[in-house]
């Protein structure tokens, strides 16, 4: 049976990591994974995960199982992060842990499918690449909508809110909260309204990732477009990922949330796709969360390392363009220093992609999109040289 299948390509990230990992120069840098990276070049276990897990282990008397919907402890602390205090949408959501943003957004769309079967998802052009197998391979039409002009660095707003208008009453469009994967280029406060508005004229659900809250400006101003969504609009869906803001990539924590008149109703389905898909998610990584929010010196413990997180990022961006100045790149580069989060293209060729790793050890994906958390003050100079090299 089996002797049918052809091989496939490998994921472009996972052979970026793959060819990395084979060279054997010692000055290589990595840009392309994307996972943050402190000034030594490691991801590390944040110090209150690390007490978390202290407490945990001292206290867990079971290992029985947590029931489709996680962790309840952490659902109800998540929507209050994801919300904030005292939101007029609480009482209408529904959260449900999930095994990462991944499982959030696979989950989602099995809900999509069952709740409107001919609905289609709009996505942001570019998106994240993982976007379109973990929606597309769940039977849902997906087409894409205009956002990154890759000659200005700027986003095609006018041109995003002219393909929005096309969105049929029952579609959905998919957001990124904040720090938008790979492009680093966010929808203003303004836009916000101006996409709810639509989504309100349309009839449309908005369908919104936030997978980097917290690394953007703050944790409140990176949920801005949540809220309001969630505030003025009767429907949308929030997948949501732990995995960058309390590092814990590989334990695989995230959560999808359901703004609806019936949240029960909803809560119902989602176990009931849960049930048929994994049964269950896994309670290691959410009961870290949760003992994190729940606990005030923890919290503020975390808060603190995610600032210093963010802080690290933005000084990357700043001290990037700064070292571009000597090679006469600043102004190439500049929007760099305008973007958020951990993600901008360079805006180079294939080929000149290649020629900075085959020549200078330097790995991206093929698009460009660099991982700023991967640079440190030491390899900085390194890479700026080796792209004036290159262009």
């Amino acid at each position: 049976m089996f002797e049918s299948l052809q091989p496939l390509a490998a994921d472009p990230i996972l052979g970026v990591i793959a060819q990395f990992n084979n060279d054997p120069r010692n000055n290589k840098i990595d840009l392309g994974v994307g996972v943050y990276r402190d000034e030594q070049g490691n991801t590390p276990i944040l110090a209150a995960v690390k007490r978390a897990e202290e407490m945990l282990f001292a206290e867990s008397t079971t290992k029985a199982y947590v029931g489709p919907l996680g962790n309840i402890q952490f659902n109800q602390l998540l929507a209050g992060l994801l919300l904030g205090d005292a939101h007029p949408s609480t009482s209408s959501l529904s959260l449900v842990q999930t095994p990462g943003g991944c499982g959030a957004l696979r989950v989602a769309a099995e809900f999509i499918k069952r709740s409107n079967p001919s609905a289609t998802i709009w996505v942001s052009d570019p998106t994240w690449g993982n976007h379109v197998p973990l929606l597309g391979d769940a039977g849902i039409n997906l087409r894409s909508y205009p956002y990154y002009d890759f000659a200005t660095h700027t986003l095609k707003f006018d041109e995003m809110m002219s393909a929005l208008e096309e969105v049929k009453p029952g579609d959905l469009v998919l957001l990124h909260a904040c720090c938008h994967n790979p492009s680093g280029t966010d929808l203003s406060v303004e836009q916000w309204q101006a996409v709810v508005d639509l989504a309100q004229k349309r009839g449309f659900v908005p369908f919104i990732d936030i997978a980097y809250q917290g690394f953007g400006q703050d944790l409140d101003s990176d949920a801005y477009g949540v809220r309001l969504v969630c505030e003025q609009l009767p429907e949308a869906i929030v997948a949501i990922s732990c995995s960058k803001n309390f590092g814990l990539y590989r334990e695989r924590v995230g959560a999808v949330a359901v703004l609806s008149q019936a949240p029960a109703v909803a809560s119902s389905h989602i176990a009931s796709i849960v049930r048929g898909i994994y049964s269950m998610p896994p309670d290691h990584g959410a009961a870290i969360v949760a003992r994190i929010l729940a606990d005030e010196d923890l919290r503020n413990t975390w808060v603190n390392e995610l600032t210093a997180m963010r802080s690290r990022i933005r000084d990357m961006r700043v001290s990037l363009v700064g070292e571009l100045q000597k090679h006469s790149l600043a102004q190439r580069f500049s929007h760099i220093e305008r973007q958020q989060g951990m993600f901008s293209f360079l805006g180079l060729t294939p080929e000149q992609v290649a020629k900075l790793a085959d020549e200078h050890a330097v790995y991206m994906v093929e698009s460009s999109r660099i991982n700023l958390a991967g640079l440190t003050p030491t390899n900085i100079p390194v890479f700026a040289d080796a792209l004036s090299r290159t262009l």
